[in-house]
């Protein structure tokens, strides 16, 4: 190959098809890399995201587990409605949800104070 022979644009021309195919195939990498961890996360079987997919219309803010076993989960979340008891239960192949309880919060009363004198 004769080098000199080759022109200054001719040059800047291969390395500048050569950096933008470098970038693309970097950036093809890095978002099939992305993808496969999401799918990694989306497939763990994890009961304390589940809850907020099988329960949508709930707006769940918070939630708090009360109670952890092998096929159930005790929860107390935060709904849009207040505060409520939500179990899940593992079926065959996947979490459901078994039971809904709203639980019932009084307000706090402030005892007046004592007038000293």
């Amino acid at each position: 190959m004769e080098i000199h022979r080759i022109s200054r644009g001719n040059f800047l021309h291969t390395v500048g098809w050569g950096l933008l195919a470098s970038m693309i195939i970097v950036g093809m990498a890095a978002g099939i890399g992305r993808a496969t961890m999401n799918l990694g996360a989306a497939l763990t079987e994890k009961p304390d995201i589940a809850i907020y997919i099988l329960l949508p219309d709930e707006e769940i803010g918070k939630i708090e587990v009360l109670r952890e076993e092998e096929t159930e989960r005790h929860y107390m979340a935060e709904t849009k409605e207040g505060p409520k008891l939500i179990i899940l239960k593992m079926g065959e192949k996947e979490w459901y949800v078994s039971h809904i309880e709203k639980l019932h919060t009084e307000p706090i009363l402030e005892e007046p104070e004592a007038e000293t004198e």
